[in-house]
């Protein structure tokens, strides 16, 4: 068995001690101190800006949120790559509970934390770190739980993401394909960056005790079943399951199995570095008359099949910060000038695609400029939008099954979409 957390604690930025939980006995308050030293000697170095920290056979393992250190002392040989998960859990619960984790949040919760503290850990073993569970039996409002009263079976069960007994009169399972397009485009048009990050987002409404099973068009399922994969079939990387998956099972046969929790959770994420072609081209051309003018002509083309369409398209054009006077026409959409942000920007609320659109904008200049004026900022252009009932990388739910032993027939309902991420071309 890896190694267990000697204790946590919660400093605030300065690295004072806001609360911690003891639960081996073999480390102590002068340890958040030690910590906060040797992490204050490592901020000059760049280089050395990782989570783990060892020193005299202690190691500390931590992540900062807003204002809050969460760091965990350990004496022995510890799974630091857990631990580090654990603590990210650790920041969940405490944003349920109390809508965001910070300094002031902590000082006024403090018989909540401690609760919290003794149920998520044991003896520095994580334990169930499910807030919705939680939050069955470690209430903040004015009553507590009666003597009578037990823990959610959840607490004790195999399934500690779900308590037994729930009950919906219509069971209902709404599944969200998301994939977020993530490009940087370099001034000479050569894509640098491209990278498709999916999430397969779940809101279950099931009652009892049901087992899912789900089927994609994952090439090396569909291989092992000797069926075609030509033109039908995606390889899946970096994918990432929710806890309730069984994972043995899928190693075996690709079958995502599993009991779901109850409500919204992301059933798993993936990640796809494959080329990808812009789906909306924005070029710009800039043409400054004498200095007192300067005039914007942009292009915007969706490179998607014309049975596809884009909506809530935003286009992000950087201009000078001291423009004034604008003169804006555009084919579709409405456009607008937002000083505070020194840009134009450009919306349209339906994009068909393989269609083209043009905006052209005038602003005016002043006329003298200063000699030590600060160099024109290069800021890129950023792009927003969503297309629904499309993926970039061509993943298909192809069954979604549940099965519980009451019988019950549920309805599942599947719906894709793309957005864009970190989407940017640069000018310059």
């Amino acid at each position: 068995m890896a190694g267990a957390a000697s204790a946590l604690f919660l400093l605030d930025i300065k690295g004072r001690v806001l609360v911690w939980r003891d639960y081996r006995g073999d480390v102590s308050a002068v340890q958040a101190e030690k910590f906060f030293a040797k992490l204050s000697d490592k901020e000059g170095d760049p280089e050395s800006q990782d989570p783990v920290i060892c020193d005299s056979g202690v190691t500390y393992m931590f992540i900062q949120h807003n204002n809050v250190y969460l760091m965990i002392a350990s004496r022995q040989n510890c799974n630091a790559a857990s631990l580090l998960l654990f603590l990210h859990r650790v920041v969940d619960v405490f944003k349920h509970y109390f809508e965001e984790l910070e300094e002031e949040s902590l000082r006024d919760n403090f018989v909540v934390v401690y609760e919290l503290l003794d149920e998520i850990m044991d003896f520095g073993y994580p334990q169930y770190t499910e807030a919705k569970i939680l939050s069955e039996f470690i209430k903040t409002d004015a009553y507590r739980m009666e003597l009578s009263q037990r823990p959610p079976m959840a607490v004790t069960n195999a399934v500690s993401w779900r308590s037994e007994g729930l009950h919906y009169k219509k069971n209902e399972v709404f599944l969200d394909v998301v994939e977020s397009v993530n490009i940087l485009v370099n001034s000479n048009g050569q894509i640098i960056r491209s990278e498709v990050v999916g999430a397969l987002k779940m809101r279950t409404y099931l009652s009892g005790m049901p087992e899912c099973k789900l089927g994609l068009n994952d090439r090396v399922l569909l291989e092992a079943q000797g069926r075609t994969t030509k033109g039908k079939s995606i390889d899946l990387d970096d994918i990432k399951f929710h806890q309730c998956v069984r994972l043995t099972r899928f190693e075996n046969d690709r079958t995502i199995s599993f009991i779901p929790p109850d409500g919204s959770f992301d059933l798993m994420t993936y990640r796809l570095s494959t080329q990808v072609k812009p789906l909306i081209w924005v070029e710009a051309q800039v043409e400054r008359h004498s200095r007192s003018r300067i005039e914007f002509t942009i292009k915007a083309r969706s490179q998607f099949k014309e049975r596809s369409t884009a909506t809530n398209v935003e286009i992000e054009f950087p201009v000078p910060a001291d423009a004034t006077n604008p003169n804006i026409r555009t084919s579709l959409g409405s456009a607008s000038y937002v000083p505070e942000n020194d840009a134009l920007v450009w919306k349209i609320k339906s994009f068909p695609g393989g269609k083209e659109y043009m905006l052209r904008a005038e602003f005016r200049l002043p006329s003298v400029t200063s000699e030590e004026s600060a160099p024109e900022r290069k800021t890129p252009i950023r792009v927003k939008f969503e297309i629904p009932y499309f993926t970039v990388s061509g993943i298909q739910v192809r069954y979604l099954k549940i099965i519980e032993k009451s019988g019950y027939q549920a309805l599942p309902w599947v719906r894709y979409i793309t957005m864009a991420g970190e989407y940017e071309l640069r000018l310059i």
